[in-house]
């Protein structure tokens, strides 16, 4: 299935261009909520056709400064290197596979 990989901002255009779907998930090694979502995200990938990018905004804060990320975690969903969707905060499992499968198809996992 998927993966999780952690991403340097130098990294980010190649990492959500290479992949169908990816799902970016900044984050800080202080949050709580961040630490939270983190298995739910591991679940996920284990669970669909789909690489989660973590990137830690405290050492890469470049593309969420881009993308007016203004809390975290902040989640942005990715199809064929375009952002077809975007979440703040962490939330339950079921409804971060609800939100994910509402952008992929049957055919995609």
């Amino acid at each position: 299935m998927g993966e999780v990989r952690a991403i340097s901002d130098s990294e980010y255009e190649s990492s959500v261009n290479d992949s169908e779907w990816v799902l970016v998930d900044f984050w800080a090694p202080w949050c709580g909520p961040c630490k939270a979502i983190a298995p739910v995200l591991e679940q996920v990938a284990s669970e669909r056709e789909i690489l989660v990018a973590k990137v830690d905004t405290d050492s890469n804060p470049a593309n969420a400064g881009k993308l007016g990320v203004r809390g975290i975690p902040a989640l942005f969903l990715y199809h064929n290197g375009k952002v077809v969707s975007k979440q703040s905060g962490a939330m339950p499992k079921p409804a971060l596979l609800s939100w994910i499968d509402q952008h992929m198809t049957a055919d995609d996992f």
